[in-house]
C-alpha cells in the first residue's frame, strides 16, 4: 500500500512498478488532486485490462479507508508513506506492529562547500539544490561552509546574493551568526527541513566536522561535498552514514528515474532491505529453490558429498539442477 500527498505523478510510477513485480496495490492520494488521481487510475485499469484479467490495483477514497487497511494485519505486506513528516508518523504509529513501513519521515539535505572546492561549481550546485524544487524532499535544507571560504569575501557575497536573487531566505546557524554581522536571529534546530526557498547555512572548520555535523543532524537521505580535494571527497563519500552520498553534484539527483531505475516508489533511509530510491528490486523479496535426489545433510558433514559453492550465472541457475550431484 503506498499513501503520497499531492502529487499525482506518484500514481502511474508506483502503479508500473506494482504490475512489473507482480505485487497487488492500494493506493491512496492527497484530497488536492483527487479528480487527477482518480483520472490517471482510470488510465491505469484501463490499460491493465488489455493483458490480465482482474484489477490487482485500487485507489482508496478516504483516510478512513486508510486507517481500515492498516488495521488488516498480515494482510498487506509493505506500507510505503510519501509526504510529510506528520503523514509518516500518523502512518507508522497506527501501523506499529501490524505490518513494515518502507519509507524516510523527513528529508534534512546538506551540501558541504570544502575548502578545496571550486568556488562556481559550488555556487551552481548550491543553487540547484535548492532552488531547482525547494519541496522536494532531496532538496537541500543546510549548507555547510569551511570556515576559510568566510574569509573569501567576494565568494560569500556572490552566493549570497545569488541565493537571494532566487528569493531564499537565509537561517543562519549558530556559528555563522557568530562569526559574522547577521540581523537574523540564530537558528535553534540544525535538523529542520524547510520545503520551501528557504535554508540554514552553517560553519565548519573541516571535512571531519562536516561528517560530524551531517551525520548527527541529518535524516540520513542525501548530502553532498564540493571540493576538488580527493582524500576529502574519499572521506565523505566513506563516513557519511546517508542512503545518498554525492561529490560535486545536486542533491536533486537523488532520484529512481535519474538513478535510471526507470520510476520509484519513494527513498528509503532504513538500513534493513532497500535503502535509497526503491526501484523494481526493492520490491521483490528472495526464495530460495532446492533441487536434489535423495541428498541429506549427513552425506555432507560425513565427507561423502561436497558443497561446490561455485559462482553461477542467472541462465545457470535456472537451468542447471544438478548444483548438488
Amino acid at each position: 500500500m503506498v499513501i503520497f500527498e499531492s502529487r499525482p505523478d506518484c500514481l502511474p510510477q508506483v502503479a508500473a512498478l506494482s504490475i512489473a513485480t507482480a505485487n497487488g496495490l492500494l493506493l491512496k492520494g492527497g484530497k488536492e488532486a483527487r479528480h487527477t488521481n482518480q483520472c490517471l487510475f482510470q488510465i491505469v485499469c484501463d490499460a491493465i485490462k488489455t493483458e490480465m484479467e482482474g484489477n490487482p490495483i485500487a485507489l482508496l477514497d478516504d483516510r478512513e479507508s486508510v486507517d481500515d487497511a492498516l488495521s488488516l494485519d498480515g494482510k498487506i505486506d509493505l506500507v510505503i508513506p510519501r509526504g510529510s513528516s506528520e503523514l509518516v508518523s500518523h502512518i507508522t504509529k497506527t501501523a506499529e506492529g501490524r505490518m513494515p513501513i518502507l519509507g524516510h519521515t523527513e528529508g534534512v539535505c546538506h551540501v558541504y562547500v570544502d575548502q578545496d572546492a571550486d568556488l562556481q561549481k559550488a555556487i551552481d550546485i548550491v543553487l540547484d539544490s535548492k532552488c531547482d524544487y525547494p519541496a522536494a524532499c532531496n532538496a537541500m535544507e543546510v549548507l555547510l561552509l569551511h570556515s576559510s571560504l568566510l574569509q573569501n569575501g567576494k565568494f560569500y557575497s556572490s552566493l549570497i546574493n545569488a541565493l537571494k536573487k532566487h528569493q531564499v531566505v537565509i537561517h543562519p546557524g549558530p556559528k555563522l551568526y557568530q562569526m559574522l554581522p547577521i540581523s537574523s536571529e540564530p537558528v535553534t534546530s540544525l535538523r529542520r527541513e524547510y520545503s520551501s526557498l528557504e535554508c540554514c547555512i552553517e560553519v565548519v572548520d573541516s571535512v571531519d566536522d562536516a561528517i560530524d555535523h551531517i551525520n548527527s543532524n541529518s535524516s540520513n537521505h542525501t548530502d553532498s561535498i564540493i571540493t576538488e580535494n580527493e582524500a576529502a571527497k574519499d572521506q565523505f563519500l566513506r563516513d557519511v552514514d546517508s542512503a545518498c552520498v554525492f561529490h560535486n553534484t545536486s542533491t536533486r539527483f537523488s532520484d529512481g528515474y535519474r538513478f535510471g531505475l526507470g520510476a520509484e516508489v519513494g527513498i528509503s533511509t532504513g538500513r534493513i532491505h532497500a535503502r535509497g530510491p526503491v526501484g523494481i528490486e526493492g520490491l521483490l523479496s528472495t526464495k530460495w529453490i532446492l533441487y536434489g535426489d535423495g541428498h541429506t545433510v549427513k552425506q555432507f558433514t560425513s565427507g561423502s558429498q561436497k558443497y561446490l559453492h561455485q559462482p553461477l550465472s542467472v541462465s545457470e541457475c535456472n537451468n542447471d539442477r544438478s548444483i548438488l550431484n
